[in-house]
Parts: structure tokens; C-alpha cells; sequence
């Protein structure tokens, strides 16, 4: 599929783009966004996973399971799968638009854009697919409730925060449906406008987002090579730490030493094929060192991920880039088919259309396994100014401001691909759909517990197979 399709907006007046909005307040009132009610048959969610885990690396499901395990903030986290069958079973508003997929908290943060600033938006697109809306402002919403539960929050302030959310996001929608497009597509969010965010909760919250800002420049090529990386017979090699990070060579089902320089060159050229020419021509002036598997995050752990090393000028010139496998979205069965001849084209098309400025190195490859397999990967680097807020010590108010943030970058995430006109009709002038998402979220915090306690069960009967992360 190619990454631009006509807009059915664009022969529609702005007028009946607004009726279109409001008109889908028929399928799903906004007061009825409240309603959380999967019924009798809702599929086991232990059995979501493991359905999940068929096509994964069995010897590291336990490290995916032993951090899910860590809270149910952790298990949130892991379980867009799950989410997504409770959501795809439920009415929806029709208002299509490009989803994260997996927009939780913490899939909000910095990174550097090209132009060597730092940038706030959305930063994880696995899961990224054509959908309603809502999905993903429900999935911000309720992530905001487990963890302000996590962190011993009343139910009050839990509440708060989610309107924060909502409210951010629908009057950021309003404000782009009188904005023109050009003007939309340029908005972006950045360090200034996260600490100009947090000066309003005081002195505490604006030191904290400093470091959090100062802490991102420090992420880089350059730290990522101090801290994986050593010498090895005089040798320049990623450092192994099993099982979260093993060297190529040091995997028995790969391909042997011999046959490694060849089969590796061969991916980078395809890799490379996806870039524009002038970036491909840049990734040219490198040269490949090692490679390594490396576990990232929580609800990616079993999937195969890699680290490549290169070098440009010489060693003291590096860069890591990070190939991730990509496999179809959660949201694939319920949201409509939609056909890309590679998962992780799919990943970057999603990204370039929800993200402000992104990562001059993304691009995307087909591998074929010794077993004969083909997996897609989509290629980034590893770290490029990365930073993100913990939730595990925030304080209510820096919860709040962090929800705000997120909610108003999620509107414009959306805006570029989808109708911000109709989208903002739906959501209206009033707080009713802001109330509904915090009756929802509260609801979904709830059934996550349930989920949790489900997954602590089948550890403890050894359904699951658990290790430490």
C-alpha cells in the first residue's frame, strides 16, 4: 500500500464535515464513551497472551512475563492485545484516523528531530493502525487511572488527571478544525513547551521536567557505544549481557560465522533500499561492526529485536541502530484490513503520518530465517535524545501535567491524518465526552486488575513461565 491516499474530507465543506462529527454521535453518544461492558463471552486474557507468545522466542516469554508481573501499571503495559479485543468488540464513532495503537503514558516522550531539537510526541508505533479515534484516547485514559492506582492515588485525583487528559485532547482537536492544513501538518510539540507546561505546577514539577529534559541530550550514538560496547582481542564488539543482550555469533541458531558478513550486508542493502536516496546515501559513509539481540520494553519482549553497530570516519564515529520485528497490528482483526506489502512499512507509513518530525534513519526490511520464515523489521536508531517521565514516584500534579502533555500531543498526532474538523464536532464545546472518558478509564482499571490477578494465577500454577526481568 502506498503511504497517500486521497482524504474524503478534502471535496466535503467544512460545514458538512461537521455534521459528519456530529452525526456520529448517533452511533456512540459521548456520554456513552462511559460504558465499559466486554459481556460473558470476553476471551480469556492469559489466553490473549499466549496467543501472542506462539510467534515469539520461547526462551525469553519469561522475561516478558516477569516484567508484566512487576505491577499491574507493568501488566497495562504488555496487554494492548487484550485491550484491543475489548475495544474492537464495542460500538465506535466511525471517525477513522491513524492510531498509535499503544498509547499509554509512557509511550509519550523527547527524542531530537533532524534539525537537533528536542521534541515532545508519540514514540511507539508497533502496534500503529488505521482506526476510531477513540481507541487510542481511551487507551492514554485508562493508563493514566492504573497508574495514578499504582501509585496510591484516590479516585479523585485519578479522575483528574484523566480530565486533564481529555480535555487536553478535545480542545487541542477544536482549535485544529479552524486551522489549515499546512498549519497543522507544521505544529509540533517541543522541550520549551514541556517546561512551560510544568512551570504551572511550581517550582518541584519544573526542576523535575529540566532533568528529564537534560537527561534526554545525554542519551545519544555516542552513550548508547560507551555503555554496549567493549573490545574483544583488540576488537570493537557489543558487549554481551545474556539474555538481554547476545552477540550474533554467540546464538546458535543464527547463521554461522562464516556465512554472518554475507547475510548481514545483504539485510542492511535492503534496509537501506527503503530510505530516501539522500539518507541512503548517508548511511553509505558507515560500515557494519556487530550486531547483537536485545530485549527492549515489555509488551515486545519474546519478539526478535536487534542492535546493529556501525562506524563512520572511524571508531570514535558510531551508530546504533535498532531492528525490530513487525508483525500485524492488535488492531488489525477489529479496524478493517488494510494491506502493506511489509509489517514494518506499515510501522514507518504509521509513524511518518502521526509523528511531527521523526528519525532520519527509519526505514524497514524483510528477513529470512534459518527456518525459512520471512519477518518484517522496521529500523530506527537506537538512542537519538531520548527521554521519558517515570510515573512509578510522580506526584499527583506532575501526573496531571504529564497527562495534559500527552493528551494535547495525541490531538495533533491525530489531526494530520484524520478529520479534525468532524472529530472536533463529536467532541463538542462541553466536557461530557472529558467526564465519559474518566468513567471509562476508571471502569477498564478495574477489569485491567482482574486481568493482572489472572496472569498471577497462571504464573503461580505455572501456566506462564516467569523470570526476573
Amino acid at each position: 500500500m502506498t503511504e497517500r491516499a486521497a482524504a474524503p474530507e478534502a471535496a466535503l465543506t467544512p460545514a458538512a464535515r461537521a455534521e459528519r462529527g456530529k452525526a456520529a454521535r448517533a452511533s456512540v453518544r459521548r456520554a456513552e464513551q462511559a460504558l465499559f461492558d466486554p459481556g460473558t463471552e470476553r476471551a480469556d486474557p492469559v489466553g490473549i497472551l499466549e496467543a501472542e507468545a506462539a510467534t515469539r522466542l520461547p526462551e525469553l516469554l519469561p522475561i516478558r512475563y516477569g516484567r508484566m508481573l512487576q505491577s499491574p501499571f507493568h501488566f497495562y503495559r504488555g496487554s494492548a492485545a487484550i485491550m484491543a479485543a475489548d475495544l474492537g468488540g464495542a460500538p465506535h464513532t466511525g471517525l477513522t484516523t491513524q492510531l498509535c495503537g499503544d498509547a499509554h503514558l509512557l509511550n509519550f516522550g523527547l527524542f531530537a528531530s533532524p534539525e537537533r531539537t528536542l521534541v515532545f510526541d508519540v514514540n511507539d508505533f508497533d502496534e500503529t493502525h488505521p482506526g476510531p479515534f477513540e481507541w487510542d484516547v481511551k487507551r492514554l485514559a485508562a493508563s493514566l487511572a492504573v497508574a495514578g492506582r499504582v501509585n496510591g492515588f484516590p479516585a479523585r485525583i485519578r479522575a483528574a488527571a484523566v480530565l486533564e487528559a481529555a480535555s487536553a485532547y478535545r480542545l487541542r482537536m477544536r482549535q485544529f478544525a479552524g486551522m489549515r492544513v499546512l498549519d497543522i501538518w507544521y505544529a509540533h510539540d517541543n522541550a520549551d513547551d514541556l517546561r512551560a507546561i510544568a512551570a504551572e505546577g511550581g517550582r518541584r514539577a519544573l526542576s523535575r521536567a529540566d532533568r528529564v529534559i537534560g537527561k534526554a541530550r545525554t542519551r545519544d550514538h555516542l552513550q548508547a557505544f560507551a555503555k554496549l560496547t567493549h573490545r574483544d582481542g583488540g576488537q570493537l564488539r557489543i558487549a554481551a549481557d545474556p539474555p538481554l543482550v547476545v552477540p550474533l555469533s554467540e546464538l546458535r541458531d543464527e547463521p554461522t560465522a562464516a556465512d554472518q558478513d554475507t547475510v548481514l550486508r545483504e539485510l542492511l542493502d535492503s534496509y537501506a533500499a527503503s530510505l530516501p536516496p539522500d539518507r541512503r546515501a548517508l548511511f553509505g559513509r558507515f560500515r557494519l561492526v556487530d550486531v547483537a539481540r536485545k530485549v527492549v520494553g515489555v509488551g515486545s519482549v519474546g519478539t526478535r529485536c536487534w542492535i546493529v553497530l556501525l562506524t563512520g570516519r572511524d571508531e570514535d564515529d558510531p551508530l546504533f541502530l535498532q531492528a525490530k520485528e513487525a508483525g500485524p497490528s492488535v488492531l488489525a482483526p477489529y479496524a478493517g484490513p488494510v494491506t502493506y506489502d511489509n509489517q514494518g512499512h506499515r510501522v514507518v507509513a504509521g509513524q511518518r503520518l502521526m509523528q511531527a518530525t521523526g528519525d532520519i534513519f527509519l526505514g524497514w526490511q524483510r528477513a529470512e530465517g534459518l527456518d525459512g520464515r520471512h519477518r518484517d523489521f522496521y529500523v530506527r536508531q537506537l538512542h537519538d535524545w531520548k527521554g521519558s517521565l517515570s510515573t512509578e514516584d510522580m506526584r499527583p500534579e506532575g501526573m496531571r501535567l504529564l497527562a495534559r502533555v500527552c493528551g494535547a500531543s495525541l490531538a495533533r498526532a491525530h489531526a494530520r491524518s484524520g478529520d479534525p474538523i468532524a472529530m472536533g464536532a463529536y467532541l463538542g464545546g462541553s466536557d461530557t465526552f472529558d467526564r465519559a472518558l474518566a468513567d471509562f478509564a476508571e471502569a477498564y482499571a478495574d477489569r485491567n486488575e482482574r486481568d493482572y490477578e489472572a496472569l498471577v494465577d497462571a504464573a503461580r500454577t505455572g501456566r506462564v513461565p516467569t523470570a526476573a526481568g
